[in-house]
């Protein structure tokens, strides 16, 4: 049985309980590929750790979960970790300490390596956004999580180099959200996908916009739902939008939305979140 492939890149850190001192590993690309593997595809994710002994756990832990690390940087220097408290079951985030993330930057062989992947996934913290072009000119369909910072200049770069755009919001009404995906929409995505925590998620692919809630579920940890949202989305994606390339590999079809797979894949990302916020700490 072949397996849907998506390689993930960018940030990772060490998500630090003050109250209790447990340090859990995670960061944007680093969950979006431990879920990947969960939910049985094929993953493998490229960043930086430190030589620090947390470099060495982050690696070894992110491999125990079945996703590749052969191309993880190991840069001297102290891996990424924020400060994280949890106020009725929400984390809320403290100082982050970047470390030797902020000197990550894709290799050739990095970019030869994602080349092989039909799906790339990347965020705003990253420190690729200038590679999504040269990613998406390979072939490779680009998605990006711009979390909710549209802001950014990072994010900026991203979009029109990005295919399947997230972002998170969950304040503003319909109305006002609606307005925020349409003109994302017209920067180059052809799917733009909001998370809106409790309220759901809503989608626009330049002719419909899509609602979906959530899976009610007991909140233990916040930790992680959106990226597990976003790895259930992908993968249902995948699974809906199939080709086979020359190798026999599973490759992503056109970046032209399928109107009857978005629901599906929201609901998918509904699901995949619903696991992740039963338990403390993203994986």
């Amino acid at each position: 049985m072949k397996k849907y492939r998506i390689v993930c890149l960018g940030d990772n850190c060490v998500d630090y309980y003050d109250e209790t001192g447990t340090p859990y590993f995670g960061g944007n690309p680093v969950n979006v590929a431990v879920y990947v593997s969960r939910l049985g595809g094929e993953a493998a994710y490229l960043g930086a750790v430190g030589t620090d002994s947390f470099g060495t756990q982050m690696k070894e832990a992110i491999a125990q979960k079945g996703v590749d690390v052969s191309h993880v940087q190991v840069q001297e220097g102290r891996t990424a970790l924020t400060h994280v408290t949890i106020r009725d079951g929400d984390r809320v985030f403290g100082d982050y300490e970047e470390g030797v993330m902020a000197d990550f930057r894709l290799r050739e062989e990095d970019h030869l390596f994602i080349s092989r992947f039909p799906l790339a996934v990347s965020g705003v913290w990253g420190h690729c956004e200038n590679d999504l072009a040269r990613i998406q000119d390979a072939g490779v369909t680009v998605a990006f999580d711009a979390s909710d910072a549209l802001e950014e200049p990072a994010v900026q770069i991203a979009i029109p180099h990005t295919d399947i755009l997230f972002l998170s919001d969950d304040k503003s009404d319909d109305a006002s959200l609606k307005s925020v995906l349409a003109a994302l929409w017209q920067q180059g995505p052809s799917i733009v996908v909001a998370t809106r925590g409790e309220k759901g998620s809503m989608a626009f692919d330049g002719q419909v916009f899509y609602e979906e809630g959530i899976v009610p579920c007991k909140v233990v940890d916040t930790m992680g739902a959106g990226d597990s949202f976003i790895a259930g989305f992908l993968m249902k994606w995948l699974e809906m939008n199939r080709t086979e390339d020359v190798s026999g590999g599973i490759m992503a079809g056109t970046k032209a939305s399928a109107a009857g797979a978005i629901p599906a894949c929201m609901r998918a990302g509904a699901e995949s979140s619903a696991v992740t916020l039963g338990y403390a700490g993203a994986w």
